[in-house]
């Protein structure tokens, strides 16, 4: 039996070029985006949320631990609840400390090149999926207002390493329970967890690929930044993984921290 053979005509002159329809696809390629805006949505709005509320972030002395989250580390404000303070202080600040610490991480995460793909396509529809028409007639890039902020990018990406050490110190300083000594908690573990996927997220970037192996001509000649840039580029092609598992995790240590340090939940200690 011959095959049957089907054609649909598509006319070129849509938006920016591109065909006369919407789209040809029929799958749900609506799906992605959805579940992009869903998740940062929720994040925006909880992280928000957990900034002014300025309270109910550190687990110290009286429970036997030294939990802080993340969102709230390093405090330095002279509000800071006993015990949880950076060593220094920020004096006349009144308004929540995170404020001043959330500026960087999310400045990280608003410039990276993932979540520029992302939003992109989930908020602007530029555009909303492959195969899928633009949602706007005119396309300038990365070169005007606001977008070209993101060339800030690799300067959050210095500013995050530093706060994932302190993040790490912080996962550290959890082994830590006064009173009663050394141990590991269910706290611990969190913070642990935590902080690497900061890290792996941190160094899966592109900018620390860049960093590591990028205007080299030879890497003959640049043999230890080529096995640095070895090891980061299995990392990076998994970029988009750690992106989500740590942006989700590090709202959920927020979380945890704030039902223990409430009284809802029990730090337990494993050992």
């Amino acid at each position: 039996m011959a095959a049957i053979e089907s054609a649909t005509q598509v006319r070129l002159g849509g938006v920016r070029g591109g065909p006369d329809v919407a789209t040809l696809r029929n799958d749900r390629w609506w799906l992605q985006p959805v579940v992009t805006v869903s998740i940062l949505t929720a994040f925006v709005v909880y992280s928000t949320w957990a900034a002014f509320q300025n309270q109910n972030y550190y687990v110290g002395a009286a429970a036997h631990r030294d939990l802080i989250s993340p969102f709230y580390s390093p405090c330095l404000t002279n509000t800071c609840v006993p015990g949880s303070g950076a060593g220094f202080a920020i004096h006349g600040w009144s308004w929540s400390p995170a404020l001043l610490i959330l500026i960087f991480p999310l400045g990280f995460r608003l410039s990276c090149y993932y979540y520029r793909r992302s939003y992109y396509r989930a908020f602007w529809w530029s555009p909303p999926a492959c195969a899928v028409a633009d949602g706007h007639g005119a396309y300038s890039g990365e070169t005007k207002f606001p977008l070209v902020m993101h060339n800030v990018h690799r300067y959050f990406f210095y500013a995050g390493l530093v706060f994932n050490v302190l993040l790490t110190y912080d996962a550290i300083r959890a082994f830590r329970q006064p009173g009663l000594g050394w141990g590991v908690t269910v706290g611990t573990l969190v913070l642990l967890v935590n902080a690497a996927l900061l890290w792996a997220y941190s160094l899966s970037c592109h900018a620390c690929r860049h960093l590591c192996g990028g205007g080299v001509k030879t890497f003959s000649q640049h043999k230890t930044r080529y096995k640095v840039w070895k090891f980061l580029t299995p990392l990076n092609a998994k970029h988009m993984n750690f992106a989500w598992a740590s942006l989700i995790f590090v709202a959920l240590t927020d979380v945890y921290v704030r039902l223990v340090a409430s009284g809802v939940l029990t730090d337990y200690k494993l050992f």
